[in-house]
């Protein structure tokens, strides 16, 4: 979406009218200072651009949609606040109340809380407090993880902290979307999707019918909570426990989950979670939950065992803080407003203090050889054909494969057909892959 004259250009023009009203009130001791109203503050309206469409969605008022400009304006305009700084302030030098820091790669003025003080207090100390509360933790740009004030070093005022606008506002207010997030130590997750369809998935009725109950909570979960007032006797959120053998459909289930609902789906990479440091792994996980926070993503931890496992006795300092690293994992999965589903091969290795926190349970068990039957039926490309020896219902009732054990067989059967350029698939054919992959698995066919 392209943004517009009236929207980000327009704001940023009366954010420099900001800067330069106070400027000029401080050093040139104009009598009278102007309000923001009295600026006259641009005019909004609905699809000018998706910042304008934020402000009016939210209904911001005008010291708000100043700090929003405020820490907007050196993604867009790097050079912007220190041009009007510096036209002001001439050759005074640096102005220690105006706060502001420089960054390490960014050379220009970052924007400080006491930034926003300066601009919409003064000195007036009644002011500043009123100022101070829009930082507050309950505030919505707090709550809703917008904007808030960087954490300064210990024993320096909290207002030195850099104002920090989240990157998904960055994108959403200059591109129009939200990016995805960059798998890496920052977020170790990846987004997960397919082009598969429900009709796809082959499992037991019983285990059909929860899922079915999943997605119902995913599509009516919040109106639930919120149109029908139920957030004062329940807690946000929804944690599921997938569990039984690998191969099963658990993944699939989770991606169909979002595919269906309409949700992004990221699956956690425990490996880059999990850290031999002392509290790093739960400033891994603090990122994680922090950039899902408000998104409605559906969190997928497959293996979870290795995080959610049961917490031994406390022998040493490594048990302490590996106990810490679940109790801190326990709190930030309940205080998501989203869905959690855990993946284990057996349900006895979550820890107790997480499945008492679960509202459902779902296992996975290997596909008996009617649900096997269908698999196969449904793994074939329509390109090929089989040999008169080829009788599936047979190998459905004599070979126990779980789906993903199914569908490499038949990998590797196609492949070898495309290879001899020969389509027509014989009963050996098969026999040899079930046979590899059963060897693979360290199997006895």
């Amino acid at each position: 979406m392209q943004l517009t004259k009236n929207s980000l250009d327009n704001d940023f023009d009366w954010l420099r009218e900001v800067i330069q009203h106070r400027l000029s009130y401080h050093f040139n001791g104009e009598s009278v200072l102007k309000s923001l109203g009295e600026m006259g503050a641009p005019e909004l309206s609905h699809g000018d651009s998706p910042y304008a469409d934020f402000i009016l969605q939210h209904k911001l008022g005008l010291e708000e949609r100043v700090i929003l400009a405020l820490a907007l304006v050196p993604h867009v305009i790097p050079h912007f606040l220190d041009d009007v700084i510096q036209v002001n302030l001439g050759k005074t030098g640096e102005f220690p109340q105006l706060g502001g820091v420089r960054g390490k790669s960014y050379r220009g003025f970052i924007p400080t809380g006491e930034t926003a003080l300066f601009l919409l207090a003064g000195n007036d100390l009644n002011q500043r407090f009123q100022v101070l509360q829009l930082f507050n933790e309950d505030h919505f740009f707090a709550r809703k993880q917008i904007l808030w004030i960087e954490e300064p070093d210990n024993g320096e005022p909290r207002m030195s902290g850099r104002i920090i606008l989240t990157q998904d506002h960055v994108d959403l207010f200059t591109q129009g979307v939200v990016s995805s997030p960059r798998f890496g130590m920052n977020f170790p997750a990846q987004r997960i999707n397919t082009l598969m369809e429900w009709d796809d998935l082959v499992l037991n009725e019983q285990t059909m019918l929860q899922i079915r109950e999943l997605e119902i909570w995913v599509k009516h979960g919040k109106t639930l909570l919120m149109d029908w007032g139920m957030n004062k006797k329940l807690r946000p959120g929804y944690r599921a426990l997938f569990h039984g053998p690998p191969g099963t459909g658990k993944t699939l289930t989770a991606t169909l989950l979002g595919k269906y609902t309409g949700k992004e789906v990221y699956k956690i990479d425990l490996s880059m979670v999990i850290s031999k440091y002392i509290g790093e792994t739960e400033k891994n996980l603090c990122n994680l939950f922090d950039r899902a926070a408000n998104k409605d993503w559906i969190l997928f931890f497959d293996e979870a065992d290795a995080l959610f496992g049961k917490r031994t006795s406390v022998k040493d300092a490594h048990d302490k803080y590996a106990n810490q690293e679940v109790s801190y994992l326990l709190q930030r999965t309940e205080d998501y407003p989203g869905l959690v589903i855990l993946a284990s091969n057996f349900k006895s290795n979550i820890d107790e203090s997480f499945t008492r926190r679960f509202q459902s349970f779902i296992y996975f068990p290997l596909p008996k050889a009617s649900e096997r039957l269908e698999l196969w039926k449904k793994a074939f490309p329509e390109k090929i054909s089989f040999d008169n020896d080829v009788n599936l219902s047979k190998l459905a009732q004599q070979f126990e494969l779980s789906g993903a054990d199914i569908m490499n067989i038949v990998q590797h059967v196609c492949l070898n057909a495309l290879s001899t350029n020969n389509f027509k698939i014989s009963n050996n054919d098969i026999l040899n892959s079930i046979q590899r992959e059963f060897v693979k698995s360290g199997k006895i066919c």
